[in-house]
């Protein structure tokens, strides 16, 4: 755990697309202290009419560089981690790939422990 999608606009290198891959993971080792090799990231592209969102909603400047970063957690995480990692990705994406803070979109989905299978039919968490 966890499982992250990103969700962005086509077009951009896969350079973009691994820095963003990389910040995130970066992000949850070190706020969610989550360990090294649990790293399952889906990665999809979308066409502008296929990406909708809002470019002034709450009043944030959102442009094309817009992505939607949703993560699949266990439900053990307090409130003070969850804020450490919404702003430590928010710093690393400003790195690299250099994306705008508001332009970074971030939903956590909570599951339970029994809730993750990573592999051979097994729940392993709960093992």
């Amino acid at each position: 755990m966890p499982l992250v999608r990103i969700d962005l606009l086509k077009g951009k290198p896969a350079s973009y697309k691994k820095a963003i891959c990389d910040g995130v993971y970066r992000a949850l080792r070190e706020t969610f202290n989550v360990p090294e090799e649990d790293r399952f990231i889906v990665v999809s592209e979308h066409e502008a009419e296929n990406l909708v969102f809002s470019r002034s909603y709450m009043g944030i400047a959102r442009d094309d560089d817009f992505v939607v970063i949703q993560l699949t957690v266990s439900n053990t995480r307090q409130i003070e981690q969850k804020k450490a990692l919404y702003a430590k990705i928010v710093a690393l994406l400003g790195e690299a790939p250099g994306l705008k803070p508001g332009n970074v979109f971030i939903n956590l989905v909570q599951v339970t422990t029994e809730d993750w299978s990573f592999g051979n039919g097994l729940a392993q968490y709960v093992m």
